[in-house]
């Protein structure tokens, strides 16, 4: 796995926020451990949010009659699919 060094520039207000946050009254002992944190936590968001809407609509699709349905090829679907993107 790769690593990348970022530089992030925060003051005021956000930068005593993060300060408050670090070391021995925070939770965190440095910046980096906290900002590894928030992108973690942001990734799990995205992702919870990812799998709310594919729930939503695997919940339609099983609420559908099954006179809705109809057989497709994989072709037919690849090719929906790209329409749907347009």
């Amino acid at each position: 796995m790769a690593q990348t060094t970022m530089t992030v520039r925060i003051s005021g207000e956000l930068s005593d926020f993060v300060a408050a946050n670090v070391g021995e009254k925070g939770s965190y002992e440095n910046v980096s451990e906290y900002i590894r944190d928030l992108i973690r936590r942001d990734k799990e968001r995205m992702e919870q949010q990812a799998f709310e809407r594919l729930k939503g609509e695997l919940s339609l699709a099983f609420a559908a009659p099954e006179s809705s349905y109809a057989p497709l090829t994989a072709q037919e679907v690849i090719d929906r699919n790209r329409a749907g993107q347009d």
